[in-house]
């Protein structure tokens, strides 16, 4: 057994005498801290203010579950932005939280290379019934035997009221207390690694949620006018102060590695970050995870950045990664909605033409949008080239949170779809040396929406809510008010409760079917594609012609080629790809050695190279 824990520069840190607490607030003078002993007693103290904005306090005999808040100048009293955990909600104080007493039993544990991923996205308060930490621990020994080899849990900092997504959070150290406890959290993380399964983390740098944050009101210096976001002025990854504000964001990433044990972090929207600095900030935590925790283990960190920038990908002479390990591929899901939905609306417009070519391309290179001019950008070019990429740098996808969850009523893929075809998607994307993703639920075809869904005060509630309805207005099938007004409320309790999955689903014949399906696939790929994975250095090759595409890639002593047909029509007389058939379904061969292919079919080969 053994612990572990962080040691930053902000926050409450519990020592054998009391503990030690630190706020930057450059712009208040005076700060008092606020202390209340789990025994009852209740302090306040002013803090000793240095030259550089720091507000420091040791306090002897505080110990672990005592709580605390710092009181402005002008009365206001406000969490710990580093607190560990605010069980009264982002409005409440802090408690002190001492790491040292959950003790850990993976001491073996050493993560798992990023070829060996299979990652399974899921919200910890619609995975289970239950929505929590405790109850999604008791479900982790089934999406090992599936074949899932990591999960990647959608934010948990903590975000105002009883229910969010996660991208509201405004308190990035302290795990939202609707799940649970952070022992229970770290009880999680510890049952998943004894499963053999990694677990990422998803993390937002890019902007705090709109209500809870109360830095503005003593540390402007966290964000930077010059650059506006949606949310208003930027964090400050560049501007003066801003060495404070970016080991802020460092030692959280640190944080949840070191202290829960996360084998990786998941970075939201990095094109929205604002740095002009050089690191930027995303190449300084990964230098800061190499020169830590990634000493002794898999530590992995995987993008969503919707400018296609390959260079953040890139890796060095030992092929490890410069920045990111991979990153969320919009582009392959894009093509793939387009092909089996036939919606073109929006973004889609830019996958229209041909969208089982760009789903090839996807496939073989990653990146659609490599430099190209983009039509829904009116004509803004997009993306870096990403043949020079290994596959495995991508992340890749039928559906996520956000592609489900951004439509106005939450429907899947799998609900929209033509079913022949998003079946054919699903094996091409599974049998491919990309990183596969599933978001909760795919796995048995789930009936249940994901849909948008949150709980702020009465004021800004009322605001999301007809911002929300507002949002589709442009669409033909919301032109009316009528129209809008069946689209769920997000803060109606409602909307979150029909988004939870219903675990019985798993054992009924239709979804059971595709459960055993996705197994069986999954094994393929652990046993035969897997293994050959390690070493890939660019990408692959592919043709498609009338509905068909063909992809090669050149693994470890072998070849892979996948075939498959989307057209309305079969197919007569098509090459058969070279190899040993790994994987076959609705296609045919006959005497002659012709392939004969039905709507939907797709065929994987393994052709040996080099005598392998």
């Amino acid at each position: 057994m053994s612990a572990h824990t962080h040691r930053m520069p902000f926050g409450a840190t519990v020592h054998a005498d009391g503990a030690d607490f630190a706020l930057w607030a450059p712009s208040a003078e005076i700060v008092m801290l606020e202390h209340h002993a789990v025994a009852g007693e209740t302090s306040s103290q002013p803090m000793t203010r240095d030259g550089k904005g720091w507000h420091r306090l040791a306090v002897p005999g505080v110990g672990h579950g005592d709580s605390y808040r710092y009181r402005l100048p002008d009365g206001t009293r406000v969490p710990d932005p580093a607190s560990r955990f605010n069980p009264e909600d982002v409005h409440g104080p802090s408690v002190v939280i001492d790491p040292q007493r959950f003790e850990w039993t993976d001491g073996a544990w050493r993560g798992r290379p990023w070829e060996e991923a299979v990652v399974y996205e899921l919200h910890v308060g619609t995975f289970t019934e239950e929505g929590s930490f405790s109850a999604a621990r008791e479900r982790l020994g089934e999406l090992a035997e599936l074949g899932i080899t990591a999960i990647e849990l959608m934010p948990l900092a903590d975000f105002p009221g009883q229910r969010n997504w996660g991208y509201d959070g405004v308190l990035p150290f302290a795990p939202d207390a609707s799940y649970g406890a952070p022992d229970e959290l770290k009880a999680l993380v510890d049952t998943a690694h004894s499963l053999g399964l990694m677990v990422l983390l998803d993390v937002v740098y890019n902007h705090f949620g709109p209500e809870g944050n109360y830095l503005h009101a003593y540390c402007p210096e966290f964000f930077n006018p010059g650059h506006q976001t949606p949310w208003g002025a930027a964090i400050n990854f560049d501007g003066p102060g801003s060495r404070t504000v970016r080991d802020f964001f460092i030692h959280n990433a640190l944080y949840w590695v070191e202290e829960f044990r996360f084998d990786g972090l998941r970075m939201d929207a990095i094109h929205a970050i604002h740095d002009e600095t050089r690191p930027h900030i995303v190449n300084e935590i990964r230098e800061a995870l190499d020169a830590g925790p990634a000493r002794e283990r898999h530590v992995h960190l995987v993008l969503e950045n919707d400018a296609n920038q390959a260079s953040m990908l890139m890796r060095d002479g030992r092929g490890m990664p410069v920045a990111g390990t991979a990153q969320w591929n919009d582009d392959l899901h894009h093509a793939v909605h387009v092909l089996a939905t036939g919606e073109r609306d929006g973004y889609y417009a830019d996958y229209a033409d041909d969208p089982v070519c760009r789903f090839a391309c996807a496939l073989a290179e990653g990146f659609i949008y490599q430099g190209q001019p983009s039509a829904f950008r009116h004509g803004e070019r997009r993306g870096e080239p990403s043949t020079r990429l290994p596959p495995q740098a991508f992340v890749s996808f039928l559906q996520t949170h956000d592609q489900v969850g951004n439509r106005a009523f939450g429907e899947r893929i799998h609900a929209l779809g033509d079913p022949v075809l998003v079946r054919a998607a699903l094996a091409c994307l599974l049998l491919s040396p990309h990183v596969p993703m599933l978001f909760m639920g795919d796995e048995f075809a789930a009936s249940t929406p994901f849909q948008y869904f949150c709980d702020f005060g009465p004021e800004l509630a009322a605001a999301v809510s007809e911002g929300r309805r507002a949002e589709f207005g442009g669409f033909a099938m919301f032109a009316d008010e009528a129209a809008r007004a069946r689209i769920p409320d997000p803060n109606d309790e409602a909307t979150f409760l029909a988004s939870k999955l219903r675990w019985r689903e798993r054992g009924t014949r239709a979804h059971f079917s595709r459960l055993s399906e996705v197994q069986q696939l999954l094994d393929l790929r652990h046993r035969l594609i897997v293994p050959r994975l390690a070493g890939m250095a660019g990408a692959g090759v592919y043709r498609c012609e009338n509905d068909m595409l063909q992809v090669q890639w050149d693994m470890a002593s072998a070849r892979l080629h996948l075939l498959a047909h989307f057209g309305a029509q079969p197919v007569e007389g098509a090459t058969a790809p070279p190899g040993e058939v790994v994987y076959s379904d609705g296609a045919t061969t006959d005497r002659e050695g012709a392939l004969h292919l039905a709507r939907g079919a797709v065929r994987v080969t393994l052709e040996a190279l080099h005598g392998g």
